[in-house]
């Protein structure tokens, strides 16, 4: 649980939800992720080394230039956060089962 809780926290700021965001539709600059959230550089900078930190995404040197990073998601824990989430779906589907099967019978009883 502790990996999903560190996933959390991480997306528990705006920001960082819109960085995943613009990540999923492919792998950007540093620079292109800070002009499609309005921040600037040095912002953008922790919010990224939040996220790198967390494991959510990884960055790899451009072409044959060092200085410039391209960053990623990182699928593994999008998969762990995913079945957290569908364990609790699945709780909340016995429940609703549970109520309505108890309100079909409660129903049907004479009065």
């Amino acid at each position: 649980m502790n990996d999903v809780d560190d996933t959390l926290a991480a997306l528990a700021d705006p920001t960082r939800r819109r960085v995943v965001y613009l990540l999923t539709k492919g792998p950007q600059r540093a620079g292109e992720l800070a002009a499609a959230t309005g921040v600037s550089g040095p912002a953008l900078s922790r919010h990224l080394r939040v996220l790198r930190s967390n494991g959510l995404v990884e960055a790899s040197p451009f072409d044959d230039d060092a200085r410039v990073r391209i960053y990623r998601l990182r699928a593994e824990p999008f998969v762990a956060l995913q079945a957290w989430l569908d364990q609790v779906h699945a709780f909340w589907g016995e429940q609703l089962g549970a109520f309505k099967s108890h309100a079909e019978r409660t129903r049907k009883r004479p009065s």
